[in-house]
């Protein structure tokens, strides 16, 4: 008489870098599920993208994009570090006592999976805009959508390298002269900026959608640290990548895309007690 015994092989528990590719690929997949629909003005995400060059909203969007806290905040940071040795001094405290990753190569390893996410998400949220109800002009629109979006990341990775061998300055390891600016930190805050503009489109709770674009920020961040940590860069480094980043993907997808103009920044007036009150509301 035969016997077959069956062997129960225990179930592999899943690795820490393993749980945030599963959690993102459900999160794409929920919100490429909702990339129906129109904008409110009708209109397809990605219909009118490099359909027409208006030097109006081509100047309006550089003046925008410069003027944003996004690209002048990190820049007078770049410039504040800068001053005397403070750059250095910062790096050599963040190499020695790396704080956050624990590392130098544990940052550098971060450093990439954070960046690899912020790139998911931006193909993620681009699938996610509304195009439409049908296969055909749903698909030409996110074409020409994710077009104008790598685009202004492909002009952000090009400039950085164009800096990084024009001023050839070296980096804190010493292994090279590409340090300035921090090339992952320029192309993680190209595609936290890309995001952000595609969460502008998609129907979400008022709550939402600030929470999600500063949690993009702050990965993006975290890559910046990431790469000062991994003594890959100077504080300047990343501070002026993240500026130009902001910068050069904001000006070509305001410029390019011609979507319907969200309310970026609104001032609003309010009677008080003493007199009157002023609010500022920023988009990201």
């Amino acid at each position: 008489m035969a016997r077959f015994v069956l062997h129960r092989h225990p179930r592999p528990l899943r690795t820490r870098r393993e749980t945030p590719g599963l959690l993102l690929f459900a999160v794409g997949v929920a919100m490429a599920a909702t990339g129906c629909g129109t904008l409110p003005d009708g209109s397809r995400w990605g219909q009118h993208a490099f359909a027409c060059f208006d030097s109006n909203r081509i100047a309006k969007a550089a003046k925008d994009a410069f003027l944003s806290p996004h690209t002048l905040i990190p820049l007078a940071g770049a410039a504040v570090f800068a001053i005397d040795d403070f750059d250095e001094r910062v790096s050599d405290w963040a190499t020695d006592r790396t704080p956050v990753f624990g590392s130098e190569k544990d940052a550098r390893d971060a450093s990439d999976r954070l960046r690899l996410f912020l790139a998911l998400e931006t193909l993620a949220t681009a699938l996610a805009t509304p195009s439409g109800d049908q296969a055909g002009p749903w698909a030409a629109a996110k074409v020409r959508g994710m077009a104008v979006e790598g685009a202004g990341v492909v002009a952000t990775q090009g400039l950085t390298g164009v800096l990084q061998g024009a001023i050839g300055r070296e980096r804190p390891n010493e292994s090279n002269e590409h340090s300035f600016p921090s090339g992952h930190t320029s192309t993680s805050f190209a595609y936290a900026t890309a995001s952000n503009r595609n969460l502008d489109s998609i129907d979400l709770p008022a709550a939402v959608r600030p929470v999600l674009q500063t949690g993009n920020v702050i990965l993006a961040g975290g890559v910046a640290w990431a790469r000062v940590e991994g003594r890959k860069h100077y504080p300047s480094d990343v501070l002026f990548g993240a500026a130009l980043a902001h910068f050069v993907t904001a000006f070509i997808h305001d410029a390019f895309m011609n979507l319907p103009d969200p309310d970026r920044a609104s001032l609003t007036a309010f009677p008080v007690e003493a007199g009157a009150g002023i609010q500022l509301a920023v988009r990201f």
